[in-house]
């Protein structure tokens, strides 16, 4: 029995019709935006959102940030909390996760350098900016903030700024503990204390700034704030991930974060 053939030029408009189906299915279908989840230091508070933005104007990338005490977050890490990247105060922290294989590997990277301040309100009889330190073992100062010193590096240095102006054992009892930097700053802002050790980024913030009066800690009484991150070993979105941290150690990123009181790390 004589099979029919099909004509030629019928597989033609046949696949003619499907190639327009496959053209008008991909033109509908929307473009994929990348998305990180990124889980920050207190610190980064103000300067995160001017750096998402910029970043945005030239990626399709969503970003979602959350900030907390750096070592709560590595403590979280651990146990392989949902996050893409890690931006931390302290530079060990990821670089221990990378030691224990939770990182891509040789995504570890510094990408800041900190400072510390000894910031009180506007209203305060605090004179910190001529006493400097030295303000905070007068009889009127009745308490003192700190971030806690076993999760975070800026409440480390503030205990090694105290001791290497020899006024820890002076200050200690006035101490009061918050468990990030910027509750340092909260305790300062609320009355519950009369000065705090803050970072520099938070001081300079809109409100802080216009609300406060700071003195600058000189950096060699405290251990260097080397502030980095890393790319985590479960991000979901290797691209993504890799083109904010691209971002933020290009010169673009690198220029925000110094309008917000962090400094280029050296290279």
């Amino acid at each position: 029995m004589l099979r029919k053939r099909t004509p030629l030029f019928a597989w033609a408009l046949l696949g003619a019709v499907v190639s327009a189906a496959s053209c008008r299915h991909a033109a509908e279908e929307p473009v994929r935006r990348g998305r990180v989840r990124v889980a920050a230091a207190e610190d980064l508070s103000g300067a995160f959102g001017d750096l998402i933005v910029r970043f945005g104007q030239s990626h399709d990338v969503d970003v979602a940030v959350w900030f907390g005490s750096s070592g709560t977050f590595y403590k979280q890490l651990l146990d392989d909390a949902p996050f893409d990247m890690f931006f931390s105060a302290d530079v060990a922290y990821p670089n221990q996760l990378a030691s224990r294989g939770l990182t891509v590997p040789q995504s570890e990277f510094t990408y800041a350098v900190g400072r510390l301040v000894l910031w009180t309100t506007s209203s305060s009889a605090v004179d910190i900016e001529r006493q400097g330190l030295q303000s905070l073992t007068a009889a009127t100062i009745a308490h003192v903030a700190i971030a806690d010193p076993d999760d975070g590096p800026y409440g480390r240095a503030a205990v090694a700024a105290m001791q290497a102006a020899g006024i820890y054992d002076a200050v200690r009892p006035k101490l009061v503990i918050g468990g990030t930097v910027a509750q340092a700053m909260q305790l300062v802002e609320s009355g519950a204390a009369d000065a705090g050790f803050v970072s520099l980024t938070l001081a300079l913030a809109t409100s802080s700034r216009d609300n406060g009066r700071r003195f600058d800690i000189p950096v060699d009484m405290y251990p260097r704030l080397e502030q980095g991150g890393a790319i985590l070993r479960r991000a979901a979105d290797l691209d993504a991930a890799r083109a904010l941290r691209g971002f933020v150690l290009s010169a673009d990123g690198q220029a925000i974060l110094k309008q917000h009181g962090l400094f280029p790390p050296d290279r």
